[in-house]
């Protein structure tokens, strides 16, 4: 039994890292900035804690007597969010600095690091059909301003604990992960649940259209929660040493990506097309030859195999909002 802490563990990925880690027997410390009522997954087998990491006092006191460290921790979103909020996406580097600090000065023996492929440069990525970017599309650096910047510093923060203070650091680069269990609403939820809640949303309530930010050539992969974890856990106890991509390398158009949704739910709409909406690079794909040669694996969920789960999770959620609406309403009026 390992004593790990779970930064970030109110939200999506954290959530289904700590009920994994909890199901192979470890004890898991669960650590969100958010109450406890908004995470999205808790577990009564978990010590939780409420908790801001930006402050260097909670990080010593999140690691304190534990073992292990994985940080998810980080204000972030869609590139709706990403793109308006680049001061706060950059100040979750205090996070990852505070961590590394208390995870040093504790004796954690292994950290591990989620970072993205936003830290790639953005003049490969260009074209919407991309080749696949290698970890070494990274350099020279063109990040994505504000999110992909502090992801990269944080990655060399990671990179020089390791050099200076034999920390032993773990860093995976996640592309697009979604599944059940995560954001689908309020603007910080990435495109395929936004696309899976505006098409239930359309066949519930009308109107039969769905609204499209960019020109839908723009071209993404998405990996499933569960390769995510698994991608995760893998990383963290091999002998990885440099940063990592971790996605799917099944690359498609929003398009296209609204064409799987469509047939999931068994309609079709009338498209619309924002041209001023956020959109972010025209063409992202993960190239995973190096996680290949190191795991012998790479994310293989298809992408409609994990849509249809998400899709039905989403639904299972607006359609309890709504009857959870409707009897407050009967309750008011009586």
């Amino acid at each position: 039994m390992k004593k790990i802490v779970v930064a970030g563990a109110g939200g999506f990925i954290g959530g289904h890292l700590t009920k994994t880690l909890l199901g192979k027997g470890h004890q898991v410390r669960a650590v969100d900035i958010k109450p406890l009522s908004r995470w999205y997954q808790s577990f009564p087998g978990a010590e939780n804690l409420v908790l801001d990491l930006k402050d260097k006092g909670n990080c010593y006191a999140a690691v304190n007597g534990y073992n292990e460290v994985f940080n998810l921790a980080a204000d972030m979103g869609g590139m709706g969010f990403i793109e308006t909020h680049k001061a706060a996406c950059m100040l979750s580097v205090l996070i990852n600095t505070h961590l590394l600090m208390a995870a040093r000065d504790a004796g954690i023996e292994r950290y591990f690091y989620s970072s993205s492929a936003c830290v790639y440069n953005g003049e490969k990525q260009m074209d919407p059909d991309n080749p696949g970017l290698t970890e070494m599309d990274a350099y020279p650096a063109l990040a994505e301003d504000g999110y992909g910047w502090e992801k990269l510093f944080s990655e060399r923060m990671c990179r020089h604990f390791t050099e200076d203070f034999g920390l032993v650091t773990r860093v995976a680069r996640f592309h697009n992960v979604y599944g059940p269990f995560g954001t689908y609403d309020g603007g910080r939820e990435k495109a395929p649940a936004a696309i899976c809640r505006k098409v239930i949303t359309a066949q519930l309530h009308g109107p039969k259209e769905i609204v499209i930010w960019g020109d839908g050539h723009q071209t993404r992969s998405f990996m499933y929660i569960d390769d995510c974890i698994k991608g995760i856990l893998d990383i963290m106890y091999g002998d990885i040493e440099e940063p990592i991509n971790l996605g799917s390398s099944e690359m498609v158009s929003i398009n296209r990506l609204v064409d799987i949704v469509e047939r999931v739910a068994g309609c079709t709409l009338e498209r619309k097309y924002d041209l001023n909406a956020p959109k972010g690079v025209r063409g992202r794909n993960s190239d995973n030859t190096l996680i290949r040669k190191y795991l012998g694996w790479e994310p293989g969920i298809p992408l409609e195999v994990g849509l249809k789960k998400t899709f039905e999770w989403i639904k299972s959620q607006l359609n309890d909002h709504q009857e959870s609406a409707a009897r407050k309403a009967v309750f008011n009026e009586n």
